[in-house]
């Protein structure tokens, strides 16, 4: 799949396998605890799915376990590698790894730096529109979540 963004940016998306490589340098966390999906209020954009930058020498799945904690305290169970996308960024091109997390268990945090910490919902739809980051409208997010549940997750 390709489409512009809302930057006009060219963003290309292909679904991944288990076994696939993982060489992004960003991640996209789509966090299930309890049979509701958690998301993190950010404290600019609104409610999206947690997420960010790997960090220098960091893999994806480490920098997913830390964005993931930092973002909503959660730890993780089982992580999916189930899709990547590339956005054509000026001046710097960036791929993300996006994963399917099974979560075992979330702490309580005094700080979730960046975000107002975990949010729950059954739904996306049961995010109020004026609450919800631009991100949860975005094509490539949209379809991580549709294969999320096509393979059986949610």
């Amino acid at each position: 799949m390709e489409y512009l963004d809302t930057a006009n940016q060219k963003v290309s998306l292909t679904f991944r396998a288990e076994q696939d490589i993982r060489n992004g340098q960003h991640v996209l966390a789509l966090p299930i605890y309890q049979n509701q999906l958690v998301l993190t209020q950010h404290c600019e954009r609104g409610i999206e799915f947690p997420g960010g930058k790997c960090e220098a020498g960091e893999t994806s799945e480490v920098a997913l376990r830390r964005e993931l904690f930092e973002e909503t305290g959660a730890q993780i169970e089982m992580a999916y590698f189930i899709a990547q996308y590339t956005v054509d960024a000026k001046p710097v091109p960036f791929t993300k790894d996006v994963y399917v997390v099974i979560v075992d268990h979330i702490e309580v945090k005094s700080d979730y730096l960046e975000t107002k910490g975990p949010v729950f919902v059954r739904n996306i739809e049961d995010i109020p529109v004026d609450q919800r980051s631009v991100l949860l409208d975005d094509p490539a997010v949209l379809q991580c979540v549709e294969r999320m549940t096509e393979l059986g997750f949610y």
